[in-house]
């Protein structure tokens, strides 16, 4: 018998292991609360929707990774810091990583329920911003929220197939998409930077 306590951790588990199963996309409500022993009303009142369950898995993983964070050096660029940070992400993924490529795999079919996983996603690289001590407010901090989401969705799809024991492919390919990143952000404060030119008299 599970604890009425450790139900929200068990359902989420319960659905990442139908995920890893089989096809997302065909996993009902009914099936995730059979899997992990609860009634559908227990279901509905813990977690609404399969996107719901979801958000709540990777807000537990984005609380795991803020617990592990420890103080950066004063030296540490802030690439550093975001790679820090993101490969910490994606070690406290990797115990769901087949459940995880499929759920990518339905969201990828179904837009709508692309989208619904989207603004998560966006909220999860606010935090990681905010770990690495990067200002992620304003109209700036939105503009890098949304690059880091580029950053983690490309370097995921390399980690997906990542079969190496220390995740050697996953880190070049943080590495090699923060640097693209990098440049991309200073070209643009640089041409941001310069004076109008006026038009002729």
């Amino acid at each position: 018998m599970v604890r009425k306590a450790d139900r929200p951790r068990h359902i989420i588990k319960a659905a990442l292991a139908l995920a890893a199963a089989g096809r997302w996309s065909r996993v009902s409500l009914r099936d995730i609360a059979q899997e992990a022993g609860v009634s559908l009303a227990e279901l509905h009142e813990r977690y609404p929707s399969k996107t719901a369950i979801l958000r709540a898995h990777f807000d537990a993983i984005d609380e795991s990774v803020l617990k592990d964070i420890a103080e950066f050096d004063s030296e540490d660029s802030s690439r550093d810091r975001l790679f820090d940070v993101l490969m910490r992400r994606f070690d406290a993924m990797s115990g769901d990583r087949d459940a995880i490529a499929a759920i990518v795999l339905a969201a990828c079919r179904d837009p709508l329920a692309g989208l619904c996983l989207s603004a998560g996603l966006m909220r999860s690289m606010h935090w990681m911003l905010e770990a690495a001590g990067i200002r992620a407010a304003g109209p700036g901090g939105r503009m890098r929220v949304r690059g880091l989401a580029v950053v983690w969705l490309a370097t995921a799809r390399v980690w997906l197939r990542d079969d190496s024991e220390d995740g050697a492919r996953t880190m070049a390919a943080l590495d090699r998409n923060l640097a693209r990143a990098e440049r991309l952000a200073s070209a643009l404060t640089c041409r941001s930077a310069r004076p109008p030119e006026t038009a002729p008299a």
